[in-house]
């Protein structure tokens, strides 16, 4: 009321206050920063499994769909998505802006954990994550050498030039596309194998038993004390081939009588090129 009754006396004021207000509107306006596309992240998280081996269908049945169950229940998601392709599932979640990504990330983990226990022993520890909308490669690098082989290079890319890269200023993380890691690769022949009666889970075992190192604590006396290391695991193609699958009486069965282990990487299939 005092204002409206002071407007209709003094109408001069009234038209001064509001040529004001008009004045450090435009002066704000002309001020204020906007951005024709705005920096908007959505809380996006991503659940990656890995199960070395597996084809599309067993990794949909056993590992997605029992995580898929866990994670629908989480309070605040606007999508679910799912891809099964072989060895690897991945499931994305999208929750909606006023979730915090943080909190949403970890509730989450906490789903994924309760359902860890039913899933495959043999797959990867599940990796979850945060997706940032900005967090895409800026620049790559190829690399070609007609004297080293594509495992010698990415070794040394791996080993050399990643930590260097690493260390600037600036940079987020540093990926190594169509990477070539070393594997030792095992042929089985099926025609050898029923011959002498020996499955594929004969040869794992083998490996779970024999390719492995375990503690073997120390010895001590009044002068010394010395730790005992035990070197059970396999490093050359010979010591492969000579690992013992199974005994019958008095005569063993190697894996050089089955088939053959030789030098390589983990994965044919995946290959960089670059113009």
């Amino acid at each position: 009321m005092i204002l409206s009754r002071v407007s209709i006396q003094r109408p001069v004021l009234a038209t001064m206050m509001n040529l004001v207000l008009v004045l450090f509107g435009l002066i704000g306006l002309s001020r204020l920063p906007v951005r024709e596309l705005p920096d908007i992240d959505p809380p996006i998280v991503s659940v990656t499994t890995v199960y070395p081996g597996a084809n599309a269908e067993v990794v949909e049945t056993e590992v997605t769909e029992r995580l898929e169950e866990q994670i629908n229940n989480i309070e605040g998601i606007k999508t679910l998505r799912s891809e099964s392709r072989e060895g690897v599932s991945n499931i994305t979640i999208e929750f909606d802006l006023s979730r915090a990504i943080d909190i949403a990330a970890q509730d989450v983990r906490d789903r994924v954990s309760r359902v860890r226990g039913t899933l495959p022993t043999d797959i990867r520890e599940p990796i979850i994550a945060k997706q940032d909308s900005d967090a895409q490669p800026i620049i790559w690098n190829a690399l070609n050498s007609d004297r080293y082989s594509p495992l010698e290079l990415a070794t040394l890319a791996e080993r050399q030039i990643k930590p260097r890269l690493q260390s600037v200023p600036g940079v987020s993380s540093v990926i190594i596309g169509g990477e070539k890691r070393f594997a030792m690769r095992l042929w089985l022949d099926s025609e050898k194998m029923a011959a002498r009666q020996v499955t594929v889970l004969d040869v794992e075992r083998a490996l779970r038993q024999q390719n492995i190192e375990l503690p073997s604590g120390r010895v001590e006396n009044l002068d010394r004390e010395m730790t005992i290391q035990t070197r059970g695991e396999l490093k050359t193609a010979e010591e492969y081939n000579n690992l013992v699958l199974r005994t019958q009486g008095a005569t063993s069965v190697h894996l050089r009588d089955i088939g053959r282990a030789e030098e390589g990487v983990e994965d044919y299939r995946t290959i960089a090129r670059a113009r």
